[in-house]
């Protein structure tokens, strides 16, 4: 009975020992294998080049998708999830950095800073890039198919969409900074209007522009450009390269009177638990072979100057896509109104949607 009960014991033991093995080895491997969680705008990133950075440095990426920078806002507030890099837009950067969210970066561990252009750094909403790096910029526009519209129009100007033989024929944006923005910029005031009156009657301006809107931010606006369904778009540029790659007969034109500059920029929040992952991915973002590649697959403009002259020369030397000096002069940068001035835009642009129903 004794033997019986030594040799019960002896493999209790044996089984024990095995398992507390397991987990230690289970928990090593698990310390061992970093992690990168990076939370950016869908379809905003060449699949194969995650692949590329998990096989050069072992870190394992984890990825997720948003679709406005309101919603990233709200997920990096909540805390839910760690992340290591978010991408969020130029005046969500400025209001990030004051509300506390997102690190200020160490420029000593970065690598190929001095790829981006000038230009590109130094903006109002992250003064010396203490806290982002650029990854991509672009602009809003009008898309056009050539075919379709009178031979008149090109769109130089942002009234040529009221024009009354365009009836139904128009996709909008469902964004009030964006929508509001053109209407006060065919008046000649600025995208950032603080006034009540001139923001009024860009509402009132929007609701004559019903008869020629098709739909507002139509999910299948991409398909019913390319299929010819629908003449304009009012569209960021990366998204009218897309389309124009699809059908031949679209123009991306930029109107005279200004239109919107937006930054897309990379950040690391307050939530990252593995800071030096994150370094590694912006410093492999930054080398030109990489944005390049990324520009191509993308289709929006990159900021950085050696990937850029890799790219194919008709896209280099493409105004609609790389504006001059002259062009980029009249363009704004959306700058952090406040939640009362935000609230106020918001608004009309219900209202203006509302009276379209």
């Amino acid at each position: 009975m004794k033997k019986l009960l030594m040799s019960a014991l002896s493999i209790l033991v044996i089984c024990l020992g095995l398992l507390y093995s397991r987990n230690f080895i289970d928990s090593s491997n698990s310390e061992d294998k970093q992690t990168l969680t990076i939370f950016n705008w869908g379809e905003y990133i060449d699949p194969e080049l995650i692949k590329k950075f998990e096989q050069e440095t072992g870190i394992s990426v984890i990825y997720e998708t948003f679709d406005s920078n309101e919603a990233l806002l709200t997920k990096v507030q909540s805390g839910s999830t760690p992340y290591d890099i978010i991408i969020p837009s130029d005046y969500m950067i400025n209001k990030m950095r004051k509300l506390n969210l997102i690190k200020k970066l160490d420029h000593s561990k970065l690598e190929g800073l001095d790829n981006i252009d000038p230009q590109f750094l130094d903006k109002v909403f992250d003064p010396g890039n203490e806290y982002s790096i650029p990854y991509f910029w672009g602009t809003l526009g009008i898309l056009y198919n050539k075919t379709k519209v009178p031979e008149d129009l090109k769109f130089d100007k942002w009234n040529d969409l009221w024009d009354s033989r365009l009836q139904n024929n128009i996709l909008a944006i469902d964004g009030a900074r964006e929508m509001l923005g053109l209407a006060l910029q065919s008046e000649g005031r600025s995208v950032n209007e603080k006034n009540e009156v001139s923001l009024n009657l860009a509402e009132k301006k929007l609701e004559l522009l019903h008869p020629n809107i098709k739909a507002i931010n139509s999910d299948e606006k991409k398909m019913l450009m390319i299929n010819n369904e629908a003449w304009v778009s009012v569209v960021f540029s990366g998204d009218a390269k897309s389309i124009m790659e699809e059908n031949e007969n679209m123009v991306y034109a930029l109107p005279k009177e200004g239109t919107n500059l937006w930054f897309d920029n990379i950040v690391i929040p307050k939530t990252s638990k593995n800071e030096e992952a994150a370094y590694k991915f912006i410093n492999f973002m930054l080398r030109p072979e990489n944005a390049y590649k990324n520009a191509l697959y993308v289709g929006y403009s990159t900021p950085n100057m050696p990937a850029k002259a890799m790219l194919p020369k008709e896209i280099q030397e493409d105004k609609a896509f790389y504006p001059d000096e002259e062009t980029l002069k009249h363009l704004e940068v959306y700058q952090q109104l406040g939640s009362k001035w935000l609230g106020i835009y918001n608004d009309l642009y219900l209202q203006v949607k509302m009276y379209r129903k």
